[in-house]
């Protein structure tokens, strides 16, 4: 099959090369920036460089690759701009999709988030509605225009080269003293869960999918751990504020029943200094 990898160089994108690759796809990634090229080369991928906010060149981009399968994994997180990423979601996704329905393809898995869920008491499935009016519920409409779509709602990546890991932004934040341990629930899924679940989606019937792990938490619980085990110290217990919602649990049943089980069933076996004696068939 010939894949077309559409932000090709992020933290997903670009783990999801090798693996492709050695099924046997073609696989072509886009990147933002001629310099990654090279990078994308050596992990198997034809590199191209697209700016999905030029319309004309991305429709002649995906035109020339002629996917059997387009994979959207953009973000724009680099900096730290929110903005940034609504406004590619929204825009951004809007020129993929009709560059992909003037050249005729069928089919494409994008990328969503599993924390855009309305407010609810019990784990969210993925018949629940979203929030209404955000530029994931504007992204995610943009994909169901294809033919064929599948819409991978992904939870907080955490594991190597994510913001969870040693080094990365809300690691940092944590060894500086800035966050605050709130009863706010959080879904996690290790970054090697992610890459395992979006190949496998490819055989995956078209829909919706919670790509999370079995050990939804709130703030006041995981924060301690992931600073403990990068000597940050202790976030100091705060309420939420009454304007924050405190999110939802997100239940991965539908994943599940297709036969993916992640390899890290809780972030407590995943964070740093895990050991792994959290392991367990969370559901």
């Amino acid at each position: 099959m010939r894949v077309l990898i559409v932000g090709g160089s992020g933290v997903v994108g670009s783990r999801l090369i090798p693996p492709l690759v050695a099924d046997g796809h073609q696989v072509v990634a886009t990147t933002r920036r001629e310099r990654n090229a090279s990078f994308l080369r050596e992990l198997g991928a034809t590199g191209v460089t697209v700016d999905v906010f030029d319309a004309p060149h991305t429709e002649a981009v995906v035109r020339d690759t002629a996917p059997d399968l387009i994979v959207d994994q953009l973000t724009d997180l680099s900096d730290f701009d929110f903005e940034a990423n609504a406004r590619l979601r929204r825009a951004g996704t809007a020129n993929l999709v009709a560059a992909a329905q003037a050249a005729g393809v069928e089919r494409i898995i994008a990328q969503s988030i599993a924390w855009a869920y309305e407010p609810g008491d019990t784990p969210a499935l993925e018949t629940d509605p979203l929030i209404e009016d955000t530029a994931v519920a504007v992204m995610e409409a943009h994909v169901r225009r294809m033919p064929r779509s599948t819409i991978l709602r992904y939870g907080r990546f955490y594991g190597p080269g994510t913001w969870y890991a040693d080094g990365g932004r809300v690691a940092n934040a944590a060894t500086a003293g800035l966050l605050l341990a709130t009863p706010a629930i959080a879904s996690f899924v290790h970054i090697d869960d992610v890459i395992t679940a979006t190949v496998a989606a490819i055989d995956w019937p078209d829909g919706v999918y919670n790509i999370v792990d079995g050990d939804p938490a709130p703030a006041e619980v995981w924060m301690p751990v992931l600073a403990r085990g990068i000597g940050a110290p202790t976030p100091r217990p705060v309420p939420l504020p009454t304007h924050q919602a405190l999110g939802r649990p997100v239940s991965n049943t539908k994943a599940r029943a297709l036969g993916w089980v992640p390899a890290y069933p809780s972030w407590r076996d995943g964070f740093p200094g895990a050991d792994g004696d959290h392991r367990r068939d969370s559901r």
